[in-house]
Order: structure tokens, then C-alpha cells, then sequence
């Protein structure tokens, strides 16, 4: 089994693991035990969360202010226990080292698409009206210096550019997991182009960061299925590009159409090393520092609603789990153009945070042609980047410095079409995107 480890390291261990003039070492009663490290992992530094005595560790996957000290970080190293029952054996070894702070699984991850069979249902022009695509040009709002990261099976700029886009990519601030041979930019035309388009009909001039993590070469029951350890590397990568912002103009938009089907891919529910529960694994982490560094983060609900799960949906309830269901996010559920929810949509509530999904926006429409000229973008892969090419058009004028992420959440919250009655609910979220409310509501902005 792959997992993470978390070893207690000091900042100038640490500073050597990230110029690679070392390498972190495990202690050789471990590694007789069977605890093995994975030498091709660059090792990641996770900040620590700073948490009083006492406090609840929850607080990591909720809203609100959560202090990140680099100086009493850890560092995350990929390897591998044992499948038989010599696993506990290990993991009790571990846990009982003051050197190892935590075991934690790596599941597979796989993109959102969506059960399918249903013909489209509107174009990518009328998602562009129903986003007020023409009022927020209007506005200046285009996504125009703004990053915009797609972490997904990579873009192929050549494809969009058949279909009318013109993206910029910023290849060197983009990240490519090893053994790819495809570079940013230039990867195969697959889901990860479809989101890139999506993104691109409300923020056309936002600067895409190729991040293609679901491209790594591992194995699984997926075609394009990556491991967690690979998101945890794009967002350390991600962070970097963060903190080189200057404050004033800080911009960073993240957009995430995958997640984990199988709780068996997993540590049970309860066990130190599980991701799907727990605020505390490394990758949920990484994600709430992020976002508290400044970065908008969405993720796509999930495609394992009750009408119409995904055959992959393996969770018997609460299939938004994980990053998908953590506080510091906008989860993402689907609608059509005709502002009814997808059956494929995954309901909360939420295993991070119950009240998930958070918002819901467009998809099953004709756009990219990813998957062939007659197939929609579809599954929430395609409304979450939908909604991200939202946010990265209005970070166009309105940066962390102005609006935090927290204030841009809660004023789509607010500002968000009630499509199940008033409030939130666990289908739509706190509703339909409100592109027109939002416009306005932006204008009380300091």
C-alpha cells in the first residue's frame, strides 16, 4: 500500500530536502519492519497549523484564521507498507517513533466526469449568457493577470485554440508529475482541455497554470487516475507561486475536477492514517494553507448523486469526502442551462464539513469537444471550472488584498439563486451562481 509520511524534520533538514542536497532517511528499524520510501518523491514541507493546546483539529477544514509556521513544519515523504497483516506491525512501529508523526494512506484519485448517456443540453454561448460573460467584459472582469491553475490531465493549447479560445500558459510556473514526457501546454487533448475551456468562457485573458497531476504513471482500475501524493507536490508547487506575488496583487485561482471514489483506496474512518474524514492528513493540510496564504480553491462536488452515480461511486453515503468537503473550498455541484440539477451530482452532506456542496454551476453543455463534437462537458469536472473562471474573472480587479477568500465565498454564497427553497440545501448548495448579484454586490467593495 502507498502512503504518506510525515516525519518531524528541522527547517535546515527541511531546506536541504527542498534543494535535493539530501535526502530524508527513515530509522532501520522501520525500514526492516517494511517501511519503505519511494526515492523519486521530491520530499514536500507541510507547514504546521499552529493549533492552541487543546483546540480542535477540525478547525483545519473549517473557515476562519489558522496560522501556518514554516518554522515548526514537517516534511511528507511517498513509501510503502505491507499489504498482509505484517501492516500493523509496521504502522504500530511507527507510530511509537518520535521521529514519525503520522502514516497516512495515498488513495487514487480520478477525474469527475459523469455516467453519461444523456445528449447535451445547451451551448457553451449560452452558459456565457447565463454568466453574464458580456457584463463582466464590461467590467474589466476577463481574468487578465490573474493565474489560474487547471489541476487536472493537463491543456492542449492547440485544441483550444481550434475551438475559439486563446489561452495563455504559463509553463514555468506549471508543474508535470515524472515520467510524463508531454509538456505544459502541450499534452493530450482530454478532460483536462474540456476544464480549460470551461474556465476560459468567463475569464478568457486569465494566465493557466498546467498542472497535470492526474497524468502521473501509476496504476489503477482508471485510465487517467493519479495518487494524492501528486496533488500534495501541485500544491506545494502552487504555494510557491503564491508567496512570490507581490501582497497587493495576490491571485491565485484553483480548479479541481477529481477526487476519491472507493473508500477502499483508503484508511478506514477513524484510523490516524485516513483521508476521507480526517482534517488532519497531510493533503487537507496543504489545502487549508493555501487557501490561507490566499488562493481561491474549488473542487468539484463529485459525480455520485442518487440518480445517476458514476459506476466508480463505491461510498454507500456521504460521497463528498476529503479536499471535495473541506471548509476552505467552494465544492461544486452541477446544473444544467436549463438551472436544473444533474442527477449525477453529488448530495451532501459533506465528510470534512456537512454543508456540502456549496454553490452549484453549469454543465452538461456542448463546449470544448474534448470527447468528441457531439459529447457535452459534463460531470461537475465541467461545473467546477466553470465557477473558477468566475472567480478568476473578478480577481481581475479585486485581489486577496481586497477581497479575502473568505469574503468572495461568502458574497457568492450570498448573492447565490435559490433553486430548492430559501437557504442552503444539500443538492444545490446556497444555490446557482448569480454572476448579475455578484456584479453589483462588488461594487460595495472597498
Amino acid at each position: 500500500m502507498r502512503v504518506l509520511i510525515q516525519l518531524r524534520t528541522t527547517p535546515q533538514a527541511r531546506a536541504a530536502f527542498a534543494a535535493r542536497e539530501s535526502e530524508p532517511a527513515l530509522p532501520s528499524h522501520l525500514t526492516a519492519a517494511g517501511l519503505l520510501l519511494d526515492p523519486s518523491f521530491a520530499p514536500v514541507t507541510l507547514p504546521a497549523p499552529g493549533l492552541a493546546p487543546g483546540q480542535d483539529g477540525r478547525m483545519l477544514a473549517m473557515a476562519g484564521p489558522v496560522s501556518f509556521s514554516a518554522e515548526h513544519g514537517s516534511t511528507i515523504v511517498r513509501g510503502e507498507i505491507p499489504d498482509d497483516d505484517a501492516q500493523q506491525e509496521v504502522l504500530t512501529a511507527a507510530t511509537a517513533d518520535p521521529g514519525v508523526l503520522g502514516v497516512f494512506s495515498d488513495p487514487e484519485i480520478a477525474h469527475c466526469l459523469t455516467c453519461g448517456g444523456t445528449p447535451p443540453v445547451g451551448k457553451a454561448a449560452d452558459v456565457a449568457k447565463l454568466l453574464h460573460v458580456e457584463q463582466l467584459t464590461t467590467a474589466g472582469l476577463t481574468g487578465a493577470g490573474v493565474n489560474l491553475a487547471i489541476v487536472d490531465t493537463g491543456i492542449n493549447v492547440a485544441h483550444l485554440k481550434k475551438k475559439g479560445q486563446n489561452p495563455k500558459v504559463d509553463a514555468a510556473h506549471s508543474w508535470t508529475p515524472k515520467g510524463v514526457k508531454t509538456t505544459p501546454g502541450k499534452h493530450p487533448v482530454d478532460h483536462g482541455s474540456m476544464c480549460s475551456f470551461d474556465a476560459g468562457i468567463a475569464a478568457p485573458q486569465a494566465t493557466y497554470l498546467d498542472h497535470a497531476v492526474l497524468l502521473s504513471q501509476t496504476d489503477g482500475p482508471t485510465v487517467m487516475a493519479g495518487l494524492l501524493s501528486d496533488a500534495l507536490q501541485s500544491f506545494a508547487s502552487l504555494r510557491k507561486t503564491l508567496d512570490a506575488q507581490p501582497a497587493a496583487k495576490r491571485a491565485l485561482v484553483v480548479s479541481c475536477s477529481w477526487g476519491m471514489f472507493n473508500p477502499a483506496w483508503d484508511f478506514p474512518v477513524g484510523h490516524p492514517g485516513n483521508y476521507s474524514n480526517n482534517p488532519r492528513h497531510p493533503f487537507n493540510v496543504i489545502v487549508a494553507s493555501l487557501e490561507a496564504a490566499g488562493a481561491d480553491i474549488l473542487f468539484a462536488a463529485g459525480n455520485c448523486g442518487r440518480e445517476c452515480p458514476d459506476g466508480r461511486c463505491a461510498f454507500p453515503s456521504l460521497p463528498i469526502c476529503g479536499a471535495n468537503s473541506h471548509g476552505r473550498v467552494i465544492s461544486v455541484a452541477g446544473v444544467d442551462t436549463k438551472n436544473k440539477r444533474v442527477g449525477y451530482s453529488s448530495q451532501g452532506p459533506g465528510r470534512l464539513v456537512a454543508s456540502k456542496p456549496d454553490l452549484s454551476s453549469y454543465t452538461h453543455f456542448l463546449g470544448s469537444g474534448a470527447f468528441g463534437a457531439a459529447e457535452p462537458d459534463s460531470g461537475t469536472s465541467a461545473a467546477c471550472p466553470v465557477l473558477a473562471g468566475v472567480v478568476a474573472a473578478i480577481r481581475t480587479k479585486y485581489p486577496t488584498s481586497r477581497l479575502s477568500p473568505l469574503a468572495l465565498r461568502t458574497m457568492l454564497f450570498k448573492t447565490a439563486k435559490d433553486a430548492a427553497g430559501v437557504g442552503f440545501d444539500f443538492d444545490y448548495g446556497w444555490g446557482i451562481v448569480d454572476t448579475a448579484a455578484v456584479l453589483k454586490a462588488l461594487k460595495t467593495v472597498p
